[in-house]
């Protein structure tokens, strides 16, 4: 039998936060920004209003501002839309206790178990959960009803704001299959990129492509995107309260300026090892693959990854790996306005044993060293602040730094931003 599975999008979330106690804006065209005047100004959210004039999430203050001169910018207040979020889950929680927050503002609910409680039809119960959601919040929610994650969240896309879709198996070869590649749940611009080059450009050619010919063309992820075309993804949905381990750690930044030379370049990669690191030790996780994402000022960008020798989860080992995919496929005199670093294909710490190298013989021992040391090192700055301790290469630099990152660099004049 058929799950039942929601997928429920809080929509403009950040922009109907901030418009919840200001009605004299609710009909003008309102975007929640990063600041107008750094070079992080993007826009994180719009309400129905700017959306007429083409505003977008991502893009940046000053394409927006070209299209709705009249635009109204306001800050974002990240506390505020935590608290909103977990009260909007605290509400889906009373219909199941299997709800898998998406980010901040989308979450599964598997009704399967409990839609007789509330009278057996999906639609329905979806409806139900709008209407509590706006009566005692004020918010809008989207929800798409299907029989797997994907499917469902594909229909909550479909139509906004205020509304439920219902895409059955039956529904697939007509409303599915149709639509843009892109429309499908982690299908992004270079896989779109690489697809449209096989002739693949609707989600029905995806799943007509085959699975054998999406590995060796895009490798496991093909495969995976092979099963969301298909209608056969079947990942279950995590209870209330449990949060499955990550699959990828990252961290990227908008430096505050372009990063130019090796210098500069090897300090932004020390910023960012250490966060991802840090992180990876949080998560009781290794990598064992290490991917860089470049950007240059004219938002172009590249993409390259490394398996490492060992599963890692210190700064060294992956600083190391990032510099060199860098140095392998960028001049070190051209400017580079952005920077991810992430970590990929994790295992848990307790699975990252290593087959000893002979003619190494020490370099595990040094390994774990290093990770000790580091592990150290999350305990000072744990206990005495994250900036407690920094890396000598990022002393002094004026390039910022990614949000929470744990030796953060103050901007000039200040202490630091949250």
């Amino acid at each position: 039998m058929d799950r039942t599975i929601l997928h429920c999008d809080l929509n403009g979330f950040y922009a109907s936060v901030e418009l919840w106690d200001k009605p004299e804006l609710q009909n003008k065209p309102v975007a929640v920004c990063g600041d107008p005047e750094s070079r992080h100004g993007i826009i994180l959210a719009k309400n129905e209003a700017a959306k007429k004039f083409q505003v977008k999430t991502a893009e940046t203050i000053w394409q927006a501002r070209r299209k709705c001169p009249d635009l109204i910018l306001l800050p974002a207040h990240h506390d505020q839309y935590r608290l909103w979020s977990k009260r909007v889950n605290a509400i889906y929680e009373r219909y199941t206790d299997l709800v898998e927050p998406f980010g901040i503002d989308e979450s599964w609910l598997d009704i399967t178990g409990s839609m007789h409680l509330f009278g057996g039809d999906g639609r329905a119960i979806a409806d139900q959960i709008r209407g509590t959601v706006k009566e005692e919040t004020g918010l809008t929610i989207s929800v798409g009803v299907s029989f797997n994650k994907v499917f469902a969240k594909l229909g909550s896309d479909m139509k906004k704001p205020d509304a439920t879709t219902v895409l059955t198996r039956a529904d697939v070869p007509e409303k599915v299959w149709p639509l843009p590649v892109t429309d499908l749940l982690f299908v992004g611009r270079a896989s779109a990129r690489v697809l449209h080059q096989y002739g693949v450009h609707t989600i029905g050619d995806l799943a007509a492509f085959g699975r054998e010919r999406l590995e060796q063309l895009l490798g496991k992820q093909g495969g995976q995107l092979y099963e969301y075309a298909a209608g056969l993804e079947h990942s279950p949905v995590t209870r209330a309260g449990e949060t499955p381990p990550p699959k990828s750690v990252g961290n990227g930044i908008t430096f505050r300026r372009n990063l130019v030379g090796w210098k500069d370049i090897h300090t932004g990669v020390a910023l960012l090892s250490d966060s991802v690191a840090a992180r990876l030790r949080k998560h009781a996780m290794k990598c064992t693959t290490v991917q860089v994402t470049i950007r240059d000022p004219n938002f172009k960008d590249i993409c390259r990854q490394t398996r490492l020798e060992a599963p890692s989860c210190t700064a060294q080992d992956i600083g190391r790996a990032a510099l060199g995919l860098i140095q392998s496929s960028w001049s070190g005199s051209a400017p580079i306005r952005a920077l991810t670093i992430t970590g990929q294909n994790l295992i848990p710490e307790g699975e990252a044993g290593e087959q000893l190298d002979l003619f190494a013989a020490d370099a595990t021992p040094r390994r774990e060293r290093r990770e000790q040391l580091e592990r150290t090192v999350d305990g000072i700055r744990t206990k005495y602040g994250k900036s407690a301790i920094r890396s000598a290469v990022t002393m002094g630099e004026d390039i910022d730094h990614p949000a929470g990152h744990a030796g953060s660099i103050p901007p000039p004049g200040g202490t630091g931003r949250d």
